[in-house]
């Protein structure tokens, strides 16, 4: 009996697609045009996920970095001294120290020795030697220098990103099934980490004439949504692909568009440390909306490994 009831209130909350108008149509199309210009713009930017080249986890005490294999932390060949200095990780902060002869700047000001990551501080700075930046992140317990080349391959070789047609059937009406302030779910990335995250609940929809439910995280004034369907591994990256969707106002109704299904940072570098799809989230259907896979799509795990 309870699981008749919980399936009638799934069911009563599952709504039909809204069929667009021509009017509705065109306009639909020119705004997946102008989010398509916009999410390329995005990958190719300063903070884009084509020019990161490097994540190199710190270990407790100096970490010595700079181009020669020598160091603790090998930074790319030609992109600055052999030695170019080290990080000291001590009580949970980092201090940059960089030798005399080698010019790193934070901001406008040339830096010999300045702690980058404090575990108060809401954000690590973003330090630059020459073509190379780079700044501290926290991934649980674990902290690295993530280093971007504003001169990378990647960059030059950057052409655009394969994607279904633009298809309005896979622009659904689903309803955000709410739960209470302190609910969380599990989520994995690609460093086997899982930590419990937010959840403000479940996205409920209807496709081909049954229920599925997607369990969205939350981010600013959106939800966040990690999924994988059928198509993941095959014409999709194998770990899954990402959609975000705003929050619903006052009847819980939120547009869920595949269309603006998007790949993993994964995807594009090694170097990601990329949350993966719950097992809840992986659907048993096909998505032909969105971003297909990038490149031979093998820089991680596929979808199989990714569930918890």
């Amino acid at each position: 009996m309870k699981y008749l009831v919980f399936t009638l209130i799934i069911c009563a909350a599952c709504t039909q697609q809204k069929k667009l108008s021509p009017q509705e149509l065109e306009a639909y199309k020119s705004e997946m045009e102008a989010w398509q210009v916009e999410r390329i713009n995005y990958l190719k930017s300063a903070n884009g996920w084509l020019n990161l080249v490097g994540l190199h986890w710190l270990e407790p005490g100096i970490n010595t970095f700079g181009s020669d294999s020598g160091n603790a932390l090998v930074f790319p060949q030609g992109k600055i001294a052999s030695y170019a200095g080290y990080f000291l990780l001590k009580d949970n902060k980092v201090t940059l120290v960089v030798n005399n002869d080698v010019v790193v700047t934070l901001g406008k000001d040339t830096i010999k020795s300045v702690e980058i990551f404090n575990p108060d501080s809401t954000r690590s700075p973003q330090v630059q030697a020459g073509d190379l930046r780079w700044n501290i992140i926290k991934r649980d317990t674990k902290l690295g220098v993530r280093l971007r080349d504003d001169n990378a391959e990647a960059l030059k070789e950057f052409k655009s990103i394969a994607r279904y047609p633009v298809s309005p059937e896979y622009r659904l009406e689903a309803t955000l099934m709410r739960e209470d302030s302190a609910h969380t779910i599990e989520i994995t990335n690609v460093l086997g980490q899982t930590t419990a995250q937010h959840s403000p609940g479940t996205l409920v929809f209807e496709w081909q004439g049954k229920a599925y439910r997607l369990d969205a995280l939350e981010e600013g004034d959106e939800l966040f949504i990690i999924f994988a369907d059928s198509t993941s591994g095959i014409e999709t990256y194998g770990a899954g692909r990402y959609v975000y969707a705003k929050k619903p106002t006052g009847n819980g109704k939120v547009i869920l568009d595949f269309n603006k299904a998007f790949n993993p940072p994964c995807v594009f570098t090694p170097h990601a440390t990329c949350p993966l799809p719950p097992r809840q989230n992986v659907l048993p259907f096909a998505i032909h909306a969105g971003e297909k896979n990038y490149g031979d799509g093998q820089f991680h795990v596929t979808r199989n490994e990714s569930a918890p």
